[in-house]
């Protein structure tokens, strides 16, 4: 079984070390697709040796065309996708090693889903509905592809999938600043796909139904309280993104 670490990278030079250092020996080539970095992503990246190919192409914001593109240049039988802030935990480490003997027994499976944990305000949010967040990250490439239509960026894999059992560590948000530029592009997102689709969102839904829905959903029935004063700023933030989802599609819209 040959195994391809495929990573998008945009201006990545903070984070790209994390996941070439937790993956590196794990995996047999190392494909990055950068999407015309300004900063040392890349020459941070090559000097992780031969292992490393580095693919640049001329779209930055657009992650999905640059994920189906490192399916495309990958050459391993099996694909594991990371994001740039990203890393494997020590418990997954092993677990994949595991799967690699195993895969090589013709396992029927074309896919596994794999938890990840979501750091937040200086833990790993554990409650409210956030883990284990499973993700779809290892996969046999001829049997993936990438439908390029969303901002969350989902593998469609034809064929059985399974689980693992230990996790992927996100940390997409080592500070409150980098998680509300986060939040502001994915609204911004939500907020453009409503104008496109011509959908006008419910003002009492958009400020009040929505809105009380997420975060008793979250804090309560899924119990983001027990994480503390982080799974309440999580929760909370969570459920006013549907102000700020309809503010922006107004602002775009032009009826």
């Amino acid at each position: 079984m040959k195994l391809s670490l495929c990573i998008p990278t945009f201006n990545e030079e903070q984070n790209i070390q994390t996941p070439l250092d937790t993956a590196y020996e794990l995996v047999d080539e190392i494909i990055i697709i950068d999407g015309g970095s300004s900063d040392k992503t890349i020459e941070i990246a090559k000097s992780y040796g031969d292992k490393v190919r580095v693919i640049s192409v001329d779209n930055p914001s657009n992650f999905l065309i640059n994920k189906q593109r490192a399916i495309e240049q990958a050459t391993g039988d099996w694909i594991l996708q990371l994001d740039a802030d990203e890393r494997l935990s020590e418990e997954l480490k092993k677990e994949l090693r595991n799967l690699k003997l195993e895969i090589r027994n013709s396992k029927p499976i074309a896919g596994y889903w794999i938890p990840r944990k979501n750091w937040f305000l200086g833990k790993f949010l554990m409650k409210g509905g956030v883990y284990p967040d499973g993700v779809l990250r290892l996969y046999r490439r001829d049997k993936a592809h990438f439908a390029l239509k969303d901002v969350h960026e989902n593998v469609i894999v034809n064929g059985e999938t399974a689980w693992l059992q230990n996790a992927i560590e996100h940390m997409a948000d080592p500070t409150f600043e980098r998680y509300l530029d986060r939040w502001n592009r994915y609204t911004t997102f939500d907020a453009i796909q409503l104008v496109e689709k011509g959908e006008k969102p419910c003002f009492p839904c958009y400020f009040f139904g929505k809105p009380l829905f997420t975060f008793l959903n979250i804090y309560i029935r899924h119990k983001g309280f027990m994480d503390g004063f982080p799974g309440f700023v999580w929760a909370l933030f969570s459920s006013i993104r549907y102000w700020v989802i309809y503010v922006k599609s107004k602002s775009y819209s032009t009826d």
